[in-house]
């Protein structure tokens, strides 16, 4: 792991990048569904790669974010929804309809 790497938070907060912490929300997001641990495993990586390309000791948080979601879209609906609920704090019912009708779509 990266040492220094800092994920720059919405409101300006800092906090060190965490692999752990990345793979623990990559977990929740999927759980009780059929994916294998090899397969989240992959996803963590491919993301950090990603970052790893693009920063080199600040990662905007929202960067992080719309990663995982891109990763988790084409791994698994349900685990792709429970993130992005929780990532982008649907404010309104409407909000999270209308990204189920955004999946429909597909």
């Amino acid at each position: 792991e990266r040492e220094g790497l800092m994920v720059v938070k919405r409101d300006g907060r800092r906090e060190e990048f965490s692999k752990d912490k990345l793979l623990s929300g990559l977990k929740k997001a999927c759980q009780k569904r059929p994916i294998s641990p090899k397969a989240i495993e992959d996803v963590m990586e491919k993301i950090v790669a990603a970052i790893n390309e693009k920063y080199d000791s600040e990662v905007p948080g929202s960067f992080v974010g719309e990663r995982v979601m891109a990763e988790l879209r084409k791994l698994d609906d349900v685990a792709y929804v429970r993130f992005a609920s929780v990532y982008r704090r649907f404010q309104e019912a409407t909000d999270f309809v209308h990204e189920v009708k955004k999946l429909e779509d597909k």
